[in-house]
């Protein structure tokens, strides 16, 4: 199988582009992919452990965790998250934090890369 490196760029509240990315993600761990995710911009507020989960709103812990059992390797950009008011204390565990030099090594070892979000 291959090294798939996906950025998520989703946009503001309820952003298909992120629930594709992380459905996306898991599909291709479960077939034997090796996943690394980079979140940017508004996807680093759903690294944040212990938010409210509401119906129709749901957080990204529920399915961050499944991923990162899966062996798929998420990293949030620091400024970003940090900018939204998560500190790393906050964060669910085994999220990595860095800076966009971590994203660009993975897309120079992967087989293929993904570009998710940006509308």
């Amino acid at each position: 199988m291959g090294a798939i490196t996906m950025g998520v760029y989703p946009g503001l509240v309820g952003s298909a582009s992120y629930d594709f990315a992380i459905k996306f993600a898991g599909a291709a761990a479960k077939k034997g992919h090796k996943v690394s995710m980079w979140f940017s911009g508004n996807a680093t507020g759903s690294v944040k452990a212990h938010q409210k989960h509401l119906k129709d709103y749901s957080t990204g812990e529920k399915y961050l965790t499944e991923l990162l059992a899966a062996g798929v390797e998420v990293c949030t950009c620091e400024a970003c998250t940090v900018a939204r008011g998560v500190q790393k204390t906050e964060s669910i565990e085994k999220i990595q934090w860095n800076a966009m030099h971590w994203y660009l090594a993975r897309i120079h070892s992967a087989d293929r890369v993904l570009l998710i979000g940006g509308e």
